[in-house]
């Protein structure tokens, strides 16, 4: 019978102890991190959408007869701009919205008279406000304002300018 003295028994615990330290090694680096990260994600998973505090409403001008792809172009382009400002001036409001899940509402405006006068409310508030202007290359005139974005803040902020007004 060998002892474990002799050389291939002592290859055999080399190589058995270096594939246990290799595979901790592996595992810390490939698995642990993703461990972490499910746990992150679930976490955040858990956090999103249950406050509702904060939102975005887009208003859009109902005069201008714009078709439903137009009004998504527009108030796409409102969202983005939007989003764009508040990453720059308020990065945290700008994760606590993402957080509770991106909340965006789409409302109607009378017209042009309207969307300036809410620009102005919320202007005057310190809410963050994106009003579109059309280039002019498909439905309506250039230069037309289409969409103003309020937001993302907090929903009781953003209801004092848009909460009168109904969905579009």
């Amino acid at each position: 019978m060998e002892t474990l003295s002799s050389p291939m028994a002592l290859a055999i615990l080399a190589g058995i102890g270096s594939g246990i330290c290799l595979g901790w090694m592996v595992r810390g680096r490939f698995v642990g991190p993703l461990k972490t990260s499910l746990r992150s994600t679930a976490m955040e998973t858990s956090v999103m959408g249950e406050s509702g505090e904060y939102k975005m409403v887009l208003v859009v001008r109902n005069d201008l007869k714009m078709g439903k792809g137009k009004v998504a172009a527009q108030c796409s382009h409102a969202a983005v701009s939007a989003y764009r400002q508040l990453q720059v001036r308020n990065p945290d409001l700008l994760r606590q919205w993402e957080y509770c899940g991106q909340p965006k509402v789409v409302v109607k405006a009378p017209d042009e008279d309207s969307i300036v006068s809410l620009l102005m409310h919320a202007k005057n508030l310190g809410l963050t406000v994106s009003l579109i202007q059309d280039a002019g290359r498909t439905q309506i005139a250039p230069g037309s304002r289409t969409v103003l974005g309020i937001g993302p803040a907090s929903a009781k902020l953003v209801d004092q300018v848009t909460g009168h007004l109904k969905l579009y």
